[in-house]
């Protein structure tokens, strides 16, 4: 068994698509506004970002704007930072360097989903 996917969800998607195509750096694989979704290469997985409309249920709702729990592996986590900082990324969560030994920092796209970036040790 691979994991292959992870999905994040947000309320506006052509201004995700923005973030995770400008900011990221994530190459669109598929989808788009007009799909109400969007596929990005995000290395050994992929990452879809999908609507979740205003009339939606409530557990629906819920799903925009937390934490994830993803973290995309760099190879230095303050270099990252400051590149991601210079292309107006905000950060909740400057790098620090982590008692396992690697440096997590974490980062809020426009929905308010939280995702980091982890320099392993």
């Amino acid at each position: 068994m691979n994991l292959n996917t992870a999905r994040i969800f947000v309320r506006n998607l052509a201004e995700a698509q923005g973030f995770y195509t400008l900011a990221l750096g994530l190459p669109l694989l598929a989808g788009g506004s007009e799909h109400g979704y969007c596929v990005f290469n995000a290395g050994a997985m992929t990452l879809v970002v999908e609507t979740v409309g205003a009339e939606a249920p409530e557990e629906e709702q819920v799903l925009v704007g937390r934490f994830t729990g993803l973290s995309f592996e760099v190879p230095n986590a303050q270099a990252m930072y400051e590149a991601l900082s210079s292309r107006g990324v905000v950060f909740t969560g400057l790098p620090e360097k982590q008692f396992w030994g690697g440096t997590l920092a974490t980062l809020r796209d426009p929905a308010g989903n939280e995702i980091q970036i982890c320099q392993q040790p």
